[in-house]
């Protein structure tokens, strides 16, 4: 049985399966028809290249939350255009759907729309568009990717702010314009009023007393202006991740909380991103700008897999202020060996800044020290008690050092440190 040429090579490229039956001449006319309509259906398919593509974007999406970014396709061939187009971006963008059908008539054309839900903070972006056309007889087609650059700014989850109402509710307490005045604290004088049985007696102004013939006490109100530095160490250990998130977006979570409440106290807020250099710089932000510009310089840092400088930290709060100030190091307080160089660098702070250390923790190690029915939880019991003791051990020496600590779960680091923050306010530490 005599074999054609063309057919010898299509098998050689494992095209075509031989088949070797009596009837070698029937496959082999079978074949060619076949071959024939493809290469017809082909000719026939529309150009995926006659297409123009253009990208809508949002400008940011907050973590967590979903925007639409929409493509715009337009025919500018001569044939109805049918087939699938793939819109490809990081897995991370949370991107549904990526794979729409199209059909389109010669100048016809179609938004479509793609669902953003970012799970990573950072720059998502978006690659190539691929379009594979078929032809009338769905045999075959044509496929070409178009290169439609864009990227989405994904901010962080900020899910702190829902404690902002409250802390400021109590701040405005503190600032004496509520009925509630805080009694005989704070280091700014505010007004006089009639004594009240509770009231400090160190409050008492005798003058006042003498010229109106009844005790009268001076009530204060935290003073403005103050100066809070936030340093957010972006370091190796910020990498972890504590209940599905890494510590470094938790460490951001607080600095946000505490930069809008310290903002709307009249203190100035400074935050710097640090690791062995300056990954991020916010300065001279007052207001609405300064949450904004806290987000904009957050949004692109990932932790570095480095160990934090500490050394340089103290030379770098100078370099941000030169008057005592509220200095609080977003990081993690772990064993007493990987936190020796911050334990070194403590006192040069505690000289001149009031220093406040804030460090998430793992609620998990409180469950597995309970956890205790079998030889292997036992263990694990053991390694979690033995962390949380080397964790107890650094925040007494940070203690010792003149250094303040805050710790917490997710959850509760960023209104445990608002409210460090209003207690040294209250207490006119601050």
């Amino acid at each position: 049985m005599a074999i054609t040429g063309w057919f010898v090579a299509l098998v050689a490229l494992g095209v075509v399966p031989v088949v070797v039956t009596g009837s070698g001449w029937a496959i082999v006319g079978w074949l060619g028809v076949v071959t024939a309509l493809t290469v017809v259906d082909v000719a026939l398919a529309a150009s995926p290249r006659s297409l123009t593509i253009r990208r809508e974007l949002p400008g940011a999406i907050r973590l967590g939350e979903s925007a639409p970014a929409r493509l715009t396709v337009v025919n500018d061939g001569r044939r109805t255009l049918r087939g699938l187009l793939r819109d490809a971006w990081q897995p991370s963008a949370g991107a549904t759907p990526t794979r729409r059908r199209l059909s389109l008539r010669p100048g016809g054309a179609a938004t479509l729309t793609v669902t953003l839900t970012p799970f990573r903070r950072g720059e998502r972006r978006a690659g190539g568009v691929t379009v594979r056309t078929v032809g009338p007889l769905r045999l075959a087609g044509r496929q070409a990717t178009h290169e439609v650059p864009g990227a989405v700014r994904v901010l962080p989850r900020f899910s702190s702010r829902k404690h902002l109402p409250s802390r400021l509710a109590r701040l405005r307490e503190l600032d004496g314009r509520t009925s509630v005045m805080i009694r005989g604290q704070g280091t700014e004088f505010d007004s006089l009023r009639e004594y009240v049985r509770g009231d400090d007696v160190r409050s008492i102004d005798w003058r006042a007393t003498a010229r109106r013939d009844d005790l009268v006490v001076r009530t204060w109100r935290p003073e403005r202006d103050r100066r809070v530095v936030v340093v957010v160490d972006t370091g190796r250990t910020s990498a972890a991740r504590i209940d599905d998130e890494p510590r470094l977006d938790t460490a951001f979570e607080s600095a946000l909380l505490l930069g809008a409440l310290a903002s709307r106290a009249g203190d100035r807020v400074d935050v710097v991103l640090f690791d062995r250099r300056v990954r991020g710089r916010v300065q001279g932000a007052t207001g609405p700008a300064l949450l904004s510009s806290m987000v904009e310089t957050m949004a692109p840092v990932d932790p570095e897999l480095v160990e934090t400088d500490w050394a340089a930290v103290p030379a770098l709060v100078r370099s941000v202020t030169s008057h005592r100030a509220l200095v609080v190091l977003a990081t993690t307080v772990d064993s007493p060996g990987a936190s020796r160089s911050m334990l070194a660098a403590i006192p040069q702070l505690t000289r001149q800044h009031l220093v406040v250390v804030a460090s998430v923790t793992d609620p998990a190690l409180d469950e597995t020290v309970l956890r205790r029915g079998t030889r292997d939880e036992v263990y694990r019991a053991a390694s979690a008690e033995r962390a949380r003791l080397d964790q107890g051990r650094v925040g007494a020496a940070l203690r010792q050092l003149g250094a303040d600590v805050v710790t917490g779960a997710p959850a509760d680091l960023p209104p445990a440190l608002a409210d460090r923050y209003l207690a040294l306010k209250a207490a006119g530490r601050l």
